[in-house]
């Protein structure tokens, strides 16, 4: 039977070898509007790894459509650049297309050197804290004139499509939703006028391509904004812009920058938003591409074969792993690497203004200069520690040749990655330490599990170099009646080894004290195919089933030190753990000290006022680790090189382990 996956399609005049689209995504890699070697590198691994199509972006239609560190297209000493990255593309394998767009209020003055940026309507943006300036109806028509005009430099760049974003809060979106246009002539109030910019926009750059050339447009299936547009309206953009607009396909995301509902997070379940993709296949007859948390082949060819949507974009899923394509061609699947959403590296990076990262693939963004080449001499390594640090730090110096044998004291390999998996929406992480075990595995890596190195295992292994790679251990905070019984470790509560009563103190809001009381909140809530089942029978009212599934069986308080809990979350993820902190019903307590854990709960400080009393069955200390490396003084005196990386040298993320697990066995 064919694989749906890898089955050609076209979309106008170009044939797609497989049904596997990268999206465009911001790579912050663009210097001063120009294409560098590094995106490049980036896009070159990409084509090699067997995706159909690719599309870069976004790209600038006009001064202020973008910043410096978009791909510009707005100029015609912009060509040749295009060229280079279009050539490189196709020349491994893919086909090419830009992105167009033009961010509108989403912009900032600050990257527009103090110029206000513009919209159809002077509404302010929640993202940027600024107003924009309402577009005169000539200024429209200018914009409309740049976004053709662009569209004519990348197809004279040599790309094999053009792609133009109608979506995400940017200018042709803020035209089409009554949220943020306001205007009184032909372009606003009703929803043929609001479509009309978006109309316009496709039949200039139609005009300038010509009728052959395929023309995509990347649109919201709902904008997920209060008072917004929802499927229905959308639904019917669509129609519109298949039938009368020259759109000769559609790629379907979901949310505006400013939603309040998670997009591409790892509480998002995979393939969740297949459902807007169908609902616009079903009312049009040009292919649909569906879009966000379609990081496994498996789920791409059931959404396909099952009829939500034509092809899958893959945006986030090929930078963890730019062979997955080739590796599902070629039924090596179990050799995935998968994302695990976690946006640390991918999205938050771009708020740092830093080109793109990847927790799971450090040679993400660093194509170039992370190329691993195999040593001058085969090397005895020893890693001891099998978490993600050492995984990575093996993985590494086995693709440079080395002879490399891993211990781990445990009987998995893994580490804190189960600890972090164990919420509810955070599953993927578990994933995670599979896919390094098969990592290290297909390497055929020595793996030792059950095995605590000590001098002597050292010793009869006579290794060349050693990673020490053991990892922290949870610190116990010196509060007057800690060693009591109903106090335990976050730690053994995520990973099942101990029990919590009905009342629960949380001492630490950091990362791991958020995880864990939501963790906890969750416990007597319904699960999702509970809730599935209850609905589709109706057995209970909605509002009822939405109770049940947020409310759960314990009274979980929260309490942190300083003024902000959650600290350490990216960007992209703190809003969202945040928002389930409050509808979980936990309550949190900032600057707030712990004072003394007593029989019937722990005794809290905050401000100037009296010490008070929360009572609590259980109290959980979650007031982060500290590295647990005895063994590097051993190795130092066996005088035997060594490196010491993640959480045994200093306390970080699972992204710095991994990437200094890396670096450190790729520089033996």
């Amino acid at each position: 039977m064919k694989d749906p996956l890898f089955e050609p399609i076209r979309i106008n005049s170009v044939e797609i070898k497989n049904r596997i689209y990268l999206p465009a995504m911001h790579l912050n890699m663009a210097e001063n509007y120009e294409i560098t070697d590094r995106m490049i590198a980036f896009y070159e691994e990409r084509a090699k790894g067997g995706v159909g199509m690719i599309t870069v972006g976004y790209a600038t239609v006009d001064e202020l459509s973008g910043n410096t560190m978009n791909i510009g297209a707005h100029r015609d000493a912009f060509v040749p650049g295009l060229k280079r990255l279009s050539e490189a593309i196709q020349t491994n394998g893919a086909r090419s297309c830009v992105q167009l767009n033009h961010a509108g209020r989403y912009n900032h003055s600050f990257f527009l050197d103090g110029k206000q940026p513009v919209a159809p309507s002077a509404i302010a943006s929640r993202m940027t804290r600024e107003t924009p300036r309402a577009l005169e109806k000539d200024e429209i028509q200018t914009i409309i004139d740049s976004f053709a005009a662009a569209a004519g430099r990348v197809k004279e760049a040599g790309y094999d499509a053009v792609e133009v974003l109608h979506g995400t809060g940017y200018l042709i979106s803020e035209f089409l939703s009554p949220l943020t246009n306001q205007r009184e002539d032909e372009y606003g109030g009703s929803l043929e006028n609001r479509m009309r910019f978006g109309i316009e926009v496709m039949e200039a750059i139609r005009r300038r391509v010509g009728a052959d050339y395929p023309l995509i447009v990347r649109m919201n299936g709902n904008d997920f904004m209060p008072g917004g547009q929802g499927r229905e309206e959308l639904r019917e953009y669509a129609k519109e812009l298949a039938k009368n607009a020259c759109a000769d396909a559609l790629c379907i995301n979901v949310g505006w920058h400013e939603a309040r509902v998670p997009q591409i997070t790892t509480a998002v379940p995979r393939g969740a938003f297949a459902y807007l993709s169908r609902g616009i296949k079903e009312a049009v007859d040009v292919p649909v591409i569906a879009s966000h948390r379609i990081n496994d082949p498996e789920t791409a060819r059931e959404m396909i074969a099952d009829g939500m949507c034509d092809m899958v974009a893959m945006g986030r899923s090929l930078i963890a792993d730019p062979y997955l394509p080739e590796k599902a061609r070629a039924g090596r699947e179990k050799e995935l690497v998968h994302c695990v959403a976690c946006a640390q590296g991918c999205f938050d990076n771009l708020f740092k203004l830093k080109h793109i990262e990847c927790l799971c693939n450090p040679v993400a963004g660093h194509e170039r200069e992370r190329t691993l080449k195999k040593a001058a001499s085969a090397k005895k390594v020893l890693v001891i520690g099998g978490g993600a640090a050492g995984m990575n730090a093996a993985i590494a110096a086995a693709d440079r040749g080395h002879d490399v044998s891993l211990y781990e004291k445990r009987n998995r390999l893994g580490g804190q990655l189960h600890l972090a998996g164990a919420p509810p929406g955070r599953e993927e992480f578990v994933e995670l330490a599979r896919d390094l075990e098969n990592q290290v595995q297909c390497r055929h890596i020595k793996v030792h599990l059950g095995s605590e190195v000590d001098e002597k295992i050292i010793g009869n292994a006579k290794p060349d170099h050693v990673v020490v790679a053991t990892g922290g251990k949870p610190m116990t905070p010196p509060i007057p009646g800690v060693e009591m019984a109903h106090v335990v470790q976050a730690w053994d509560v995520l990973a099942g080894n101990v029990y919590t009563g009905r009342r629960v103190v949380v001492v630490g809001g950091g990362a791991v004290g958020v995880e864990t009381a939501l963790f906890l909140a969750e416990k007597g809530t319904l699960p999702g195919d509970t809730l599935k089942f209850l609905m589709v029978n109706r057995a209970e009212d909605p509002e009822t089933l939405y109770e049940l599934a947020i409310k759960g069986t314990k009274k979980v308080t929260l309490i942190e030190m300083i003024e902000k809990i959650g600290k350490d979350f990216g960007k992209s993820t703190r809003w969202g753990m945040l928002q389930d902190v409050s509808r979980f019903g936990i309550e949190t307590r900032v600057a707030t000290t712990a004072a003394q854990i007593t029989a019937g709960g722990i005794r809290v400080e905050s401000g100037e006022g009296p010490a008070e009393e929360i009572p609590a069955d259980t109290v959980v200390i979650a007031a982060g680790s500290r590295p647990d490396n005895a063994l590097e003084d051993v190795v130092k005196t066996m005088n035997i090189a060594y490196s010491v990386v993640g959480d045994a040298g200093n306390i970080g993320q699972a992204f710095d382990a991994i990437h200094q697990g890396f670096k450190a066995g790729a520089e033996i």
